[in-house]
């Protein structure tokens, strides 16, 4: 077992009580005992201060795979809504759970956050799985890292995805770490290897200059955070249900290092945020300087979409860095992108090239952002976005 008891060192001070999420400690005879709600989630080691619970983290080579079966999808939610990643990971959840033809499961932490079940299972989702408790109310590493940690120990998934937002890059190396497991990070294509029933995990490599395929052979689960705005979100199905699991989880706010004092907001000018929004509109370096990006905003006004840029633009100063469409910024799958002195670098590109339709507006025809545009328009968009703008605007 990875969390074993030394006696001789516990003092029965029941701060591994009040770390513990599944109520799997009792205090007897002045002693923590394990009881059967254990499911070697570690939070008791991390919360022991007399080195009197230990967790072996190990890489053990002979795991039996068998016993794993089906795909999670660890949902992500804001302000009582889900996050678009958690939509599209369970489009390709699905997909992947038809070709191992098992079962796609949804993983929903927090507190009163039941109604989203629904929605999940709308998009996707056979089973969802249920933790509710007000110490998960807001994000926090060390309760929700112990509580996945727990439900993936019990009930065994093969393949785990989360979405490489700044949480999901947080949480996903915490639990592969707890688990042994592992894990490809900011994946952009996944795949089954049927006869193997491995994951196929690529993600970009050396700036983007080549893609690494990555597969996990004996460590289970097989985990990944996926980019944001690379999957397909399945056409909603009103009609589904599912099966509704509720883990039981108890947390004691004392035994959380990490306390919320305040949640900021960070305010975007305003704007609809890049990877929520339908419509883009990008500037680049061919708009020369930092006030001509009013032209950008006043077409995305007119459009009702969001501003983006590309990586020079920010490096310029120009506009800020949140706004930023690319390898090292935000990945986008907006219906429309319009491109504006954007030449096409293969790191934008990487962030940008699954948009359903994509307009591009460069005085260079030999610009790279032509070669996956869906319509190019060669000129000079100190003329054309005006005209654009001056267009959409006429009742």
């Amino acid at each position: 077992m990875p969390v074993h008891l030394i006696t001789d060192n516990c003092t029965g001070c029941k701060l591994c009580l009040r770390a513990c999420p599944y109520r799997a400690i009792d205090i007897v005879s002045g002693k923590a005992q394990f009881n059967d709600n254990c499911t070697q989630c570690g939070a008791c080691a991390s919360a022991c201060k007399f080195d009197a619970i230990v967790l072996e983290i190990a890489y053990t080579p002979n795991v039996d795979v068998g016993q794993y079966r089906g795909v999670w999808v660890v949902a992500e939610h804001l302000h009582g809504q889900l996050r678009r990643g958690s939509y599209e990971l369970l489009g390709e959840g699905r997909r992947l759970a038809d070709k191992l033809d098992v079962e796609v499961a949804a993983v929903l932490l927090g507190d009163q956050t039941a109604d989203l079940a629904q929605q999940l299972f709308t998009y996707g989702a056979d089973k969802v799985y249920l933790g509710q408790d007000p110490v998960l109310a807001h994000y926090r590493t060390g309760p929700y890292s112990n509580v996945l940690a727990g439900m993936i120990n019990r009930y065994k998934p093969e393949i785990v995805l989360i979405s490489a937002t700044p949480q999901g890059r947080d949480l996903a190396p915490r639990v592969a770490a707890r688990l042994s497991a592992g894990l490809t990070a900011d994946c952009t294509g996944l795949d089954i290897d049927e006869q193997e029933r491995l994951l196929v995990q690529t993600r970009p490599a050396f700036g983007g200059n080549l893609m690494a395929t990555i597969v996990c052979r004996h460590a289970r689960p097989q985990m990944a955070t996926v980019r944001p705005g690379v999957m397909k979100t399945l056409e909603p199905d009103r009609s589904r249900s599912g099966e509704m699991v509720e883990v039981p989880v108890h947390l004691d706010e004392r035994g959380v290092l990490a306390k919320i004092v305040e949640v900021v907001q960070q305010e975007t000018d305003g704007r609809v945020n890049l990877q929520d929004a339908e419509v883009i509109v990008s500037g680049g370096r061919g708009l020369g300087k930092p006030e001509n990006f009013a032209l950008i905003r006043e077409l995305a006004e007119a459009l009702g979409g969001a501003v983006g840029a590309s990586r020079a633009a920010v490096d310029a100063g120009w506009i800020p860095a949140y706004h930023q469409v690319g390898q090292t910024g935000r990945t986008v799958q907006p219906k429309l992108y319009v491109a504006c002195g954007i030449s096409g670098a293969v790191q934008h590109l990487a962030g940008m090239s699954s948009s359903d339709c994509i307009i591009a507006i460069n005085k260079d025809p030999t610009a790279p952002i032509f070669n996956i545009a869906t319509y190019g328009i060669v000129g000079d968009l100190f003329e054309i976005v005006p005209a654009l703008t001056k267009k959409l605007k006429e009742p």
